[in-house]
């Protein structure tokens, strides 16, 4: 009796496990960074076409790869001989270094240490070396903020301030007709160095260079000036010849930079590249990995890309995750849908921006502006607005939903009910692409010729 109960226990269980396999087949759990934490939703897996994933590379040691770089330059002398000679020529010689702020993932805290140590060796006093962060038309930085980035020890040694857009004289104008008005610190400097983190910009092409310099150090009107010009053809992310780019790198010139340290990070934030020396052939190198890593073919167009930003600095504001949604578009077909999921704790990020989307009556009001009276920050809400005229976009976050329906989105409260909205109106049917890196990705369409050969057209390079 007791074996018959053993065999009928097991049989029940074989059934349960059966059962349990059956109810998971077809299924796929969807996991996405979401500031500084994750969220997840589960996908059939007859709509999942495709997970856009970087081609990572493998992490060696990361001070090793900082310190080769600083050695190895492109197309300068090392720091440490810049310093020096600059030094034989002026004893009391100032420099400055160009840092990112808290909405860029550059390991600031990583790369600092080998740069001042090239500029001790020198022998260049602390009391002559001044930490800059760059930040454009950004907040500035509390003093918490500062040490978070460049470390207490450095913050209690050196002199860390904040790039001021009203303590900027003229320059010169660049040959499209950028004024250019620059940081007074920054001009007063005799040695200049920029450190920055190279990644896909949805419209400058790329990120790093003589980005430090504008936007990084430049006043409003400059960086509007600049900017406008992502109304152009080839402002578009993976493009070393946007337009905005071109014009940014002609007052990088202008403005003058001695020599950048630029990283490429993995999706983990990693380093497994840096390049060191002139800010754009070092920069170039640059670019190249990028691309390798981040540019992702993908066979065909998607009725729903659902993206994350990256999670946390990329999410830490409406502002800075637009660019996600930037990347995502390239994946979608006409009148599809997207999903980001962006945790925006410090809200839409940007007072110009907020400023536009609160006095907007409708989408066409804010596209209409781009053209008319282009104004930086005001941009992203035009941008915004285009998209959501040719998309359904639905945004999962922390916002507000009155704040989300402002900026003409979709509210949803979590993965699941976003993604079962777009069901709803795509059909059940509905192909989905994940982009779990949105700011950090392009997707690019394979294009196959009768011969099956890949015709990809790759942006073209200078």
């Amino acid at each position: 009796m007791n074996l018959v109960l053993h065999i009928s226990q097991i049989l029940l269980n074989i059934d349960i496990l059966k059962k349990t396999k059956q109810s998971l087949m077809g299924k796929t759990q969807i996991t996405l960074k979401y500031g500084k934490d994750k969220t997840s939703v589960t996908l059939d897996t007859n709509n999942l076409i495709q997970v856009l994933e970087p081609r990572e590379m493998e992490v060696s040691d990361e001070e090793s790869e900082i310190v080769r770089a600083l050695n190895d330059t492109i197309g300068t002398p090392t720091l440490y001989e810049i310093a020096s000679q600059r030094k034989g020529a002026k004893k009391d010689l100032r420099v400055v270094i160009i840092v990112s702020d808290v909405t860029r993932p550059t390991p600031t805290k990583k790369l600092l240490p080998h740069v001042l140590n090239e500029l001790r060796k020198a022998e260049i006093p602390k009391s002559q070396i001044t930490i800059l962060f760059a930040l454009g038309i950004h907040r500035p930085l509390s003093n918490s903020e500062m040490k978070d980035l460049v470390g207490d020890d450095i913050f209690n040694r050196y002199r860390c301030i904040n790039h001021d857009g009203n303590n900027c004289v003229f320059v010169n104008t660049t040959s499209r007709g950028t004024r250019v008005f620059a940081n007074k610190e920054v001009l007063s400097s005799d040695v200049r160095v920029c450190l920055g983190t190279v990644e896909l910009h949805y419209f400058a092409g790329y990120s790093g260079g003589y980005k430090s310099l504008l936007p990084g150090v430049c006043a409003r009107q400059t960086i509007e000036s600049n900017h406008k010009l992502m109304l152009q053809p080839n402002a578009e992310a993976g493009r070393l010849d946007s337009p905005v780019r071109e014009d940014l790198e002609e007052a990088g010139q202008l403005i003058g930079c001695d020599f950048i340290v630029n990283v490429v990070l993995n999706a983990k934030k990693q380093i497994v590249k840096a390049v060191a020396g002139d800010p754009i052939l070092a920069h170039r190198k640059g670019a190249e990995v990028v691309d390798s890593m981040y540019i992702v073919p993908i066979k065909e167009l998607a009725d729903v890309v659902l993206a994350s930003a990256g999670g946390s600095p990329k999410d830490i504001n409406l502002f800075q995750a637009q660019k996600a949604l930037d990347n995502a578009k390239h994946a979608l077909k006409d009148g599809g849908a997207i999903i980001l999921a962006a945790e925006c704790p410090e809200g839409l990020g940007e007072r110009v921006f907020e400023r536009w989307i609160h006095e907007a009556q409708d989408k066409q009001e804010l596209v209409d502006r781009l053209d008319y009276a282009f104004e930086i920050g005001g941009h992203k809400a035009g941008i915004l607005a285009k998209l959501t005229q040719k998309a359904d976009v639905y945004l999962v976050s922390e916002l507000q939903k009155e704040i989300v329906e402002q900026v003409f989105l979709s509210c949803s409260r979590n993965l699941e009910e976003a993604v079962q909205a777009t069901l709803n109106k795509q059909g059940p049917n509905a192909k989905i692409i994940v982009m779990p890196f949105g700011a950090y990705t392009l997707p690019r369409l394979e294009q196959k010729s009768a011969t099956g050969a890949d015709t990809t057209k790759r942006k073209v390079r200078r």
